[in-house]
């Protein structure tokens, strides 16, 4: 920066588009600090204590010291004294500044300088204020960091939902919702992983670029590797990495890591996502759902503190033991329909009653009927709800249940009228898994985007044996969605993909 910048000269710098009277007025104040010696970006000053100490360690018998920081979040001066909050992340705290304990020179920065949105250090002692709010009293205050523009209005907060997601750091500033919404999402992950941890599995990270798309049933992003002069695909899903690790003898194993899907944007879908991926050899889909059940109860008692979860108009309750339903079963519950309602000559009609049009025109009865699942029952299943029968046309990577070799060894777990997690018995006939993916691969020459490809080496892996496997992957997004009563995605990602601003 210049000796002596001018206005002008600093905004150009920024290359600003934002610009407004109040930052020009700021940008003139440090402009005027500069030229008195004060650096309005200073060194830290060391803090010993966070603003909740102050109220949680006072002592009416005791005067305790602290030295704290945080952003001026209200200011108001009464002659030769002034109460401002400031916050930092652990909550606010107020203030108290007296002309003649910090002395003339100190009271007029604090006059002239300081605005709302600044980060300042304080060194004082606890006390409560006549109005009975424990303050800090302060002995001596040093500015850490300008801010050049000022906060959104501080009665309602920032209130702009573009501006929300873009400048997710003014949510974070203002809205103690959002900030609560992230603590709990970190709360959710640190408790999914100490339940793995206890239950004896091991934490890894498998490649975030793929030679061939796989997983799952996506749309991938592409992307060119330059050096090996060859394209490489941004990971849909790390689920057969996860098995070759099986396979190699890691017989317990997760993942929590992203995804990428290159697909549409909606307050339910993102194109990078979090997702838990996580395999048990020597285990089934049913031993699976039950020890998803009981981690899933953990992580929502830790992240809030209760069993009985609010969403919308609803109270998830986590404390009653998950439903279980076949997919004909929701239907005929959901749908309001007898078993002989769905008779398999019945479907088709069904399907033209509801407007349903399937692509596939040689659809299966099992496809057919999953389309009745999705158009009448999915948004229906709010309560936790474990969906079992899924025919195996659409589960390439699953084991056909052992009792009925039309439908996978396979579950959904669905709520608040979305699909949470999926898990199924894992494939581990080679033979059977290679023919699956020649099936895909002509579906994917066919135009079908979303189809797997042929994985060569995944299917070498698979003749080395992998052992009685079953996996599960749980969508964090969509979960944390849940535990915070949150409508939109875009609430509990802290930076949502967003088309680019004009």
């Amino acid at each position: 920066m210049k000796k002596n910048p001018t206005v002008e000269e600093l905004l150009a710098l920024v290359n600003d588009a934002h610009d407004s009277e109040e930052h020009k007025v700021r940008i003139e104040k440090v402009i005027t600090m500069l030229q008195q010696g004060i650096n309005p970006w200073p060194e830290p000053k060391e803090v010993t204590h966070c603003c909740a100490d102050v109220i949680t360690q006072f002592d009416e018998t005791e005067q305790k010291n602290f030295t704290v920081a945080g952003r001026i979040m209200t200011i108001r001066a009464h002659g030769k004294t002034a109460f401002a909050h400031i916050q930092d992340s652990s909550g606010r705290v107020q203030v108290y500044i007296r002309k003649d304990v910090v002395g003339e020179e100190k009271f007029k920065l604090l006059e002239h300088f300081i605005d709302l949105g600044d980060i300042v250090w304080f060194k004082g002692y606890s006390f409560k204020t006549k109005m009975g709010e424990i303050s800090l009293h302060v002995d001596d205050f040093e500015l850490l960091s300008k801010c050049l523009y000022p906060l959104p209005e501080k009665f309602h907060g920032l209130t702009d939902i573009e501006t929300k997601y873009r400048q997710r750091y003014l949510d974070l500033i203002t809205n103690e919702e959002s900030r609560v919404k992230f603590i709990k999402r970190s709360k959710i992950v640190q408790s999914m992983r100490e339940y793995l941890n206890e239950h004896g599995y091991m934490e890894v990270e498998t490649p975030m670029l793929h030679p061939i798309p796989g997983g799952a049933a996506a749309r991938p992003f592409v992307t060119h590797h330059n050096a090996l002069n060859q394209d490489l695909y941004m990971r849909i899903a790390p689920e057969l990495y996860l098995k070759r690790l099986v396979i190699g003898g890691i017989e317990r194993v997760y993942e929590i890591n992203r995804n990428f899907r290159n697909e549409g944007i909606s307050t339910r879908h993102n194109p990078e996502f979090t997702m838990l991926e996580f395999y048990t050899a020597y285990h089934d889909y049913i031993f699976i759902m039950d020890f998803v059940e009981s981690m899933l109860k953990k992580i929502v008692l830790a992240s809030t503190g209760s069993l009985q979860v609010p969403f919308g108009e609803h109270i998830l309750d986590f404390e009653k033991p998950f439903k279980k339903l076949t997919i004909k079963e929701s239907v005929m519950e959901y749908g309001v329909y007898t078993e002989a309602d769905l008779a398999d000559q019945n479907i088709p009609a069904l399907l033209q009653k509801h407007g349903i049009v399937l692509e596939n025109k040689q659809a299966s009865v099992g496809q057919q009927m999953f389309a009745l699942f999705e158009e009448l029952v999915e948004s229906k299943l709010i309560h936790p709800t474990f969906v079992i029968g899924y025919p195996i046309e659409i589960s390439p990577l699953s084991k056909r249940d052992a009792h009925n070799p039309e439908v996978a060894a396979r579950f959904e777990l669905f709520m608040a009228g979305m699909e949470l997690a999926n898990g199924f018995n894992e494939l581990n006939d080679p033979f059977d898994q290679a023919e699956r993916f020649h099936d895909q691969l002509k579906a994917h020459k066919a135009g079908d985007s979303e189809a797997h490809q042929y994985d060569a080496d995944y299917i070498l892996a698979l003749e080395y044996g992998l052992p009685p496997t079953v996996g599960v992957g749980i969508g964090i997004d969509r979960l944390t969605m849940v535990v915070t009563n949150a409508t939109s995605i875009k609430d509990i990602i802290l930076f949502p993909t967003l088309k680019k601003k004009e």
